[in-house]
């Protein structure tokens, strides 16, 4: 059996960036309710080196966005990365959301030997869709997922595993 490239990629970053969405709501009330300065939340990091929450979050919709787009042969749009609040960031999943809806089945299925050129890691690549997507698209975007959630969570925002998988 083949696995679907469009069914492992649009529909999973489309109901993952719902459910970041979801945990960025909670965090946004959360400093409310304390009396939290959001931006506290908002530059938080995990560790000195790490990225801190905002660049978390763009990331990983910029993994969501670049994935589909290079599967199916398009340019990636570019975002500018100034997002300075919770409204900033939820603005950005939601223009995400709007650019997968845009994608089809027919869009992206067949592209797994499709040469997929980028850099990484300061160098020119080159990957076949699939190993693209498994290895390096999917694997990005759930670290930076994961960090945006670990980041609020270590900074004491009631959050689950049910929020983070979008269950609630």
């Amino acid at each position: 059996m083949t696995i679907s490239m469009y069914e492992a990629s649009v529909p999973v970053f489309s109901t993952r960036l719902k459910a970041l969405s979801n945990v960025l709501a909670a965090a946004e009330q959360n400093a409310l309710d304390r009396k939290i300065d959001p931006q506290v939340f908002l530059t938080a990091r995990l560790a000195p080196d790490m990225f801190a929450l905002t660049r978390q979050v763009q990331i990983a919709t910029d993994h969501a966005k670049g994935a589909p787009s290079r599967l199916a042969g398009r340019e990636v749009p570019k975002y500018e990365d100034n997002e300075a609040s919770f409204a900033d960031l939820e603005a950005r999943i939601a223009k995400t959301l709007a650019l997968l809806a845009t994608f089809s089945a027919a869009d992206i299925d067949g592209s797994d030997d499709k040469v997929i050129e980028l850099k990484l890691g300061g160098r020119e690549t080159s990957l076949a869709g699939m190993q693209y997507l498994l290895h390096v698209a999917m694997p990005n975007f759930y670290f930076h997922l994961t960090t945006a959630y670990d980041i609020l969570r270590h900074n004491g925002v009631p959050l689950g595993k049910a929020t983070f998988l979008g269950s609630r």
